[in-house]
């Protein structure tokens, strides 16, 4: 029984004091959060599916604004344990304690064990991994669910595409993926494009276009029934939800680079073009007006960016300076919410530390890597660059790094295993081996040296 549990106890060492942090961070720092702005939106509608059946910010009013999962999860938890928060964040502790048990698996497969439990506990209490499980935003299951999507894609490359489970597990995991957030949507497309790419290079099998078809046939098909619901309730092809207008809108306008805090970030058009929204209700408007709503916004702010061109690149250089700032302040975030308690001074303290730390490290990780594991970590190269391009067009915030963090933190894992470990390739046996170059040649130099004298 032992010799059986035995290859387990990493992981489960590893995700049981990953949970461990993450509840006493919910008791300490967030003991007292109630749910505001977006968390908010995403608990009303939970309750109104519950109460009224309705996928409905409002009563009985219909909306796309928002992707589906994640309410729908609230809902299920809801009639479950009860309706108190404290169960959905629970629910997010669980989920983050799998991204630590990931990331062992990932980098024991890449590295070696060691490193494998080296990258679960610093992913354990590495802060921006566990602060967003304090609130009902969707960052912890989108984080969850992009992490297992890269493992798989690992798994199935490893594998060499034999497994036919895998392409399946894959494409139900981008479907809950893009059920999450809209632009998971993306990364159907990535999975494609790497399938492709890997098949002509070799690395994958016969029969990987079958499968990568049928990977994303499976995301299609599940996806396929919102987008139905969608299109009936709205009278518009909305493959999950809207909201690219009202991120465009409150990204792009004048006084987004006069915040005091962070300039760059959004800011809601309420405020900064009222004009634009004022024939739109705010609490009527239904799947056909929040469409229309959404074309108005788009044509606004694609307007405005044609006006100001000349101060594009320094919108774009505050969306990347924004994005890798260790933390950007949240209103809604309880360490900033209850900044006044020891608990939240100290998480909030080691969230402008570590992540500088983990930056450090990633940097030769990516060097590292890139030259001894580039095919297989291609596919999470492509889903940092992605990450990277959608804030550069949209904004930039540290919350909109969190779905790569466990990827920063896999490549901080490379660059310790370089730093520390004596396998090949690593920083001690370049050293040994130039030594040992060296000493060979003072050996071949030193009978010269004695014939002459």
């Amino acid at each position: 029984m032992i010799k059986r549990i035995k290859p387990f106890l990493p992981a489960l060492i590893i995700f049981c004091g990953a949970l461990l942090v993450r509840i006493l961070y919910n008791v300490t720092v967030a003991r007292n959060y109630t749910p505001m702005n977006d968390s908010l939106f995403y608990q009303t509608i939970a309750f109104h599916i519950i109460d009224e059946h309705c996928f409905c910010l409002e009563p009985y009013v219909t909306t796309v604004d928002r992707a589906p999962l994640w309410p729908w999860i609230i809902a299920g938890l809801s009639l479950i344990v009860g309706r108190a928060d404290i169960y959905d964040r629970l629910f997010f502790c669980c989920l983050s304690a799998g991204n630590c048990v990931l990331l062992y698996l990932f980098a024991r497969d890449l590295f070696s064990r060691r490193m494998g439990i080296v990258a679960g506990f610093m992913a354990a209490v590495y802060p921006p991994l566990y602060i967003y499980d304090g609130w009902l935003y969707t960052e912890s299951l989108f984080t969850f669910l992009l992490l297992a999507v890269c493992y798989c894609v690992y798994r199935i490359q490893r594998d060499e595409g034999r497994r036919k489970r895998l392409w399946i597990l894959c494409g139900v995991l981008l479907a809950l993926l893009s059920l999450t957030r809209p632009n998971g949507v993306a990364i159907i497309a990535l999975v494609a494009l790497w399938a492709i790419f890997l098949k002509r290079r070799k690395v994958l099998r016969k029969g990987t276009l079958k499968n990568v078809v049928l990977t994303v046939l499976i995301a299609c098909i599940l996806i396929a029934p919102w987008t139905m619901r969608n299109y009936i309730v709205s009278h518009s092809f909305v493959p999950v939800a809207t909201g690219d207008g009202t991120v465009l809108l409150g990204s792009y306008n004048a006084q987004v680079l006069e915040k005091s805090f962070y300039p760059g970030v959004w800011t809601n058009p309420l405020t900064t073009d009222p004009q634009v929204l004022a024939p739109f209700s705010l609490t009527d408007c239904n799947a056909v007006c929040e469409v229309q709503r959404e074309n108005v916004e788009k044509d606004a702010a694609l307007q405005w960016i044609g006006a100001h061109l000349n101060t594009m690149p320094e919108f774009l250089y505050y969306h990347l300076l924004n994005f890798w700032t260790p933390l950007t302040h949240e209103a809604d975030l309880p360490i900033y919410r209850f900044i006044e308690q020891p608990s939240s001074q100290f998480v909030l303290l080691m969230s402008n530390v570590l992540p500088i730390i983990i930056y450090l490290l990633a940097i030769p990780g990516l060097i590292v890597t890139f030259r001894k594991h580039w095919r297989d970590l291609l596919f999470a190269y492509g889903v940092i660059l992605i990450t990277v391009g959608e804030i550069i067009v949209y904004y930039g915030n540290s919350r909109f790094r969190m779905p790569i963090e466990p990827l920063l933190v896999l490549l901080a894992t490379g660059g310790i295993w370089w730093l520390t470990q004596d396998a090949p390739g690593t920083l001690r046996q370049r050293r040994r081996a130039r030594k040992a170059l060296t000493t060979g040649e003072k050996k071949q130099d030193t009978p010269a040296q004695e014939g002459v004298s």
